[in-house]
């Protein structure tokens, strides 16, 4: 990761504050890939992600609404109505560029991202149980502590990310696996600092 991030540790009056610019910041970036860039990840999307230090690569992110159960039965019926990717792809866009991304407070602060079946960066990351996500883009960054954790199929973080994901991937593996980032504040680092 190039740039510099701060080495102070946040303070706890900054913690809810940071963690709302964090959301707001991602859900702007998500905006623009919506409807600049054809949904395509960003880098600020798309975490380094690191383990005792050490990178092991980076993972495309989401994040999840507090309640997302009704846009999860949307997301399976626009999967489920088609066989064509390319309908797929263009509904997504649709629902996605409206007004998806407008109230960054509805988003839960606890990412996901979709792996393989037996993959061996999960094994990783469930054996260390905590990571640290490195987000950068332009001129901002987050170094983020995490908890990770594996969902369950039945959970609805996993079920949002399940029919999210396959909006955009026609071939979704059977087995994939879902995994929860749950934030870290009090030990999260940004560039520039909150003022």
């Amino acid at each position: 990761m190039t740039g510099t991030v701060s080495t102070k540790r946040t303070s706890a009056n900054t913690v809810p504050q940071l963690c709302e610019r964090f959301l707001g910041w991602q859900c702007r970036l998500r905006q623009y890939a919506i409807r600049h860039a054809g949904g395509r990840p960003t880098p600020g999307m798309r975490p380094s992600v690191l383990v005792d230090g050490k990178e092991l690569g980076q993972v495309t992110v989401l994040i999840i609404r507090r309640d997302p159960k009704d846009i999860t039965t949307q997301f399976r019926h626009m999967v489920k109505r088609t066989h064509d990717p390319a309908d797929r792809y263009d509904a997504a866009l649709k629902t996605l560029a409206a007004a998806y991304y407008q109230k960054p407070l509805e988003f839960s602060d606890e990412m996901t991202a979709l792996f393989e079946p037996d993959s061996e960066f999960v094994k990783t990351l469930l054996k260390a149980g905590v990571c640290t996500l490195a987000f950068e883009q332009y001129n901002q960054t987050y170094r983020v502590p995490c908890k990770v954790r594996t969902l369950r199929e039945r959970s609805a973080a996993y079920q949002a990310t399940y029919w999210h994901n396959s909006l955009f991937n026609p071939v979704m593996p059977s087995g994939v696996q879902v995994l929860a980032f749950r934030p870290d504040w009090r030990r999260a680092q940004v560039e520039p600092p909150i003022t």
